[in-house]
């Protein structure tokens, strides 16, 4: 695939490799092996892909994995609302606690708009730590820092193809964040802010610009969680996002996203997030309310 993602991949693999030691006559010091991560501190898996809250990234690598390690996850998640559904099944890789890379794929049914009609958007993703810890700096100020990017593929459809091609919407598109999140442990509070570039028309799902407006538009996201205790996290997000398509007409209007979540992890390998979402108007159907349950799997 030729996308503006894959050089940043690329680039993500090299970073994360383990630099060459010089020679030396004493032994290494032995790599921990043991994944230290506390439960729930990598977030869950957004319907991205990538980790955090559910609706938006957080600056945590995905995977229980440390900085010596490399790990996976797996989930997939189903949001049921007033008219529509969908359905999310992606992966993720979390590389030395530094890189993270994932891939989703959403399936939303639009039968209400259009009969047996099913929008897919292909994501990839790829996610770099800049600085701090969320963990290790937990009692200091200093947020966990980290920039990512998003490449996302729609397969829309003849029937809504056709109306995305009459306002000009392209098929396929990149977003660019930056996410800063810190964790006051002492507290049990985790805080998390993202800003967005994108093109994105509901999230992709109706394309990327429009023929008058291809610009990039700053979103920004919020998330706080509170710690209940070290296996259950309760919290709320709320994601600002772009009404580029209104001059279409009001049924193409486009609301911001909210929810409130709790997140139940058993254990380090296993997660349940199951929350209540307002996704306000979509394709001229009003207060698209309704419950969001995901499960991810991990190593």
């Amino acid at each position: 695939m030729s996308s503006p993602a894959l050089p940043l991949l690329c680039c993500a693999l090299a970073l994360s490799l383990p630099a060459a030691a010089a020679p030396s006559d004493e032994a290494p010091a032995p790599r921990p092996t043991a994944r230290s991560k506390l439960l729930l501190t990598a977030g869950v898996s957004s319907i991205d892909g990538a980790a955090g809250g559910g609706l938006t990234p957080w600056a945590v690598t995905g995977t229980q994995a440390t900085e010596h390690e490399v790990g996976g996850t797996a989930f997939v998640t189903r949001a049921v609302v007033s008219d529509y559904a969908l359905t999310v099944k992606g992966a993720t890789v979390g590389i030395h606690d530094r890189v993270e890379l994932s891939l989703a794929r959403q399936d939303f049914d639009a039968g209400v708009v259009v009969p047996r009609t099913t929008l897919k958007l292909d994501i990839a993703g790829v996610k770099l730590k800049l600085a701090g810890d969320a963990v290790l700096n937990s009692d200091t100020w200093q947020p966990q820092v980290a920039v990512g990017l998003f490449y996302k593929h729609l397969d829309p459809g003849s029937a809504v193809g056709g109306v995305l091609d009459s306002v000009g919407a392209k098929r396929h598109g990149v977003e660019v964040y930056a996410s800063a999140t810190k964790l006051l442990l002492a507290q049990g509070v985790l805080l998390n802010g993202t800003l967005r570039a994108t093109q994105a028309n509901q999230n992709g799902l109706l394309g990327f610009g429009t023929t008058g407006d291809r610009r990039m538009r700053l979103q920004p996201e919020f998330s706080v969680a509170k710690l209940l205790r070290k296996d259950l996290a309760i919290g709320a997000e709320y994601r600002f996002k772009p009404d580029r398509l209104a001059f279409a007409g009001p049924a193409f209007k486009e609301s911001d996203w909210k929810d409130v979540f709790v997140a139940w992890a058993p254990n380090k390998h296993l997660s349940f997030t199951l929350a209540w979402v307002d996704l306000g108007q979509i394709v001229g159907h009003e207060r698209q309310r309704g419950t969001y349950l995901s499960i991810q799997a991990g190593l």
